[in-house]
């Protein structure tokens, strides 16, 4: 499965430079990102082409970060689609605890990046597959 880069930062100019900067260094691509203010501090989201090399290059930097699982689901671009996505985990009674999606041009394809609440013990990907979507596994989703 894929995995996402949970990063907590302080927020104050700079700090998100200095992330950019040493995953550039490392030659890490940024795929996707998402920041969310907290106040003082902020969480930051990050989908990359090397999770495990991006993580050491973060810690090298006293950064509290964590690398979770996420589903990474392909998702057609039309109306309807994120509900049909949320209604099979919800009747199977699967949580979603934190999500965001983007979606690539020019050929409409969606991806939603979802944390699930213990994936490890929940058939959250049959029961996205069996709902006619596309679990991208952690390389294609790296090289999106």
């Amino acid at each position: 499965m894929a995995k996402q880069l949970t990063i907590f930062i302080e927020n104050r100019p700079g700090r998100l430079n200095g992330i950019t900067e040493s995953l550039n260094k490392s030659n890490i691509d940024i795929r996707a990102f998402t920041i969310q203010d907290r106040g003082d501090y902020g969480l930051m989201k990050l989908i990359v082409d090397n999770p495990n090399k991006a993580y050491l290059a973060l810690a090298d930097l006293g950064l509290a970060c964590a690398l979770k699982t996420i589903l990474a689901v392909s998702v057609s671009d039309k109306p309807g689609n994120l509900h049909k996505l949320t209604t099979a985990l919800a009747e199977k009674n699967i949580n979603i605890i934190d999500a965001y999606g983007f979606v690539l041009q020019p050929n409409k394809v969606g991806v939603c990046c979802l944390e699930i609440e213990n994936i490890q013990d929940v058939p959250a990907k049959k029961v996205v597959e069996d709902a006619g979507f596309t679990v991208l596994e952690d390389e294609e989703l790296y090289n999106l």
